[in-house]
């Protein structure tokens, strides 16, 4: 059985590779590694979320990669808007040195990558935003939880935006989305991915 990504020490033997992207209009590459997620090509539905996001909506320049994997969504934003300050967090400890590695390579420097189940090591509670294309298989409850437990770490007006497959549970995100911000919206929709989008308000 094949190791699988959401993991903290992935017991698949090392095997790096490198991938080049375009993604919000720049030419980026990686390097990618067994046992992490997406390692042959940047997801479809991370390129799909990266090329919807509004930037200009966030109430300020501090964002959240949820789930960063080895960088794409978090260094193509930072990339791409150098006032932001992207934190990337994963579980997994080979993704967070690979995304380091990828962060040096495209310099990129308005960046801080580090290790975090979710928001176990998350501090902050005012992120203008908070993105994630969630681990999947790492099942249902941890898919919500990053929704939910989102709303402690956003500012007033703060983006919560999520890319999630129909058919591995973008409706039921969505209604969850709803229940925890009191608005959702569908901002992308390619090839069965939806990129959905809540704003947190003060009740």
């Amino acid at each position: 059985m094949t190791d699988h990504y959401y993991t903290s020490k992935p017991s698949a033997k090392k095997d790096e590779k490198e991938i080049s992207a375009k993604l919000r209009g720049q030419a980026l590459s990686f390097t990618t590694d067994a046992g992490v997620f997406s390692r042959d090509r940047v997801d479809f539905g991370s390129e799909v979320m990266i090329n919807v996001i509004d930037d200009r909506i966030f109430p300020n320049p501090h964002v959240l990669d949820v789930g960063c994997g080895y960088g794409p969504v978090g260094l193509s934003l930072a990339k791409s808007n150098p006032k932001l300050k992207v934190d990337m967090i994963d579980v997994n400890e080979r993704a967070i040195e690979l995304a380091r590695k990828n962060a040096q390579r495209n310099a990129v420097k308005n960046v801080s990558v580090f290790l975090s189940s979710v928001y176990d090591n998350v501090d902050k509670t005012n992120y203008g935003a908070v993105i994630s294309n969630p681990p999947i298989r790492a099942g249902k409850q941890t898919v919500h939880q990053i929704i939910i437990e989102a709303k402690e770490h956003l500012a007033d007006k703060g983006v919560l935006v999520i890319v999630i497959q129909r058919k591995q549970g973008a409706p039921s995100a969505q209604k969850v989305m709803e229940d925890t911000y009191g608005n959702v919206n569908r901002i992308g929709l390619e090839k069965g991915y939806w990129v959905l989008q809540s704003v947190k308000t003060e009740q």
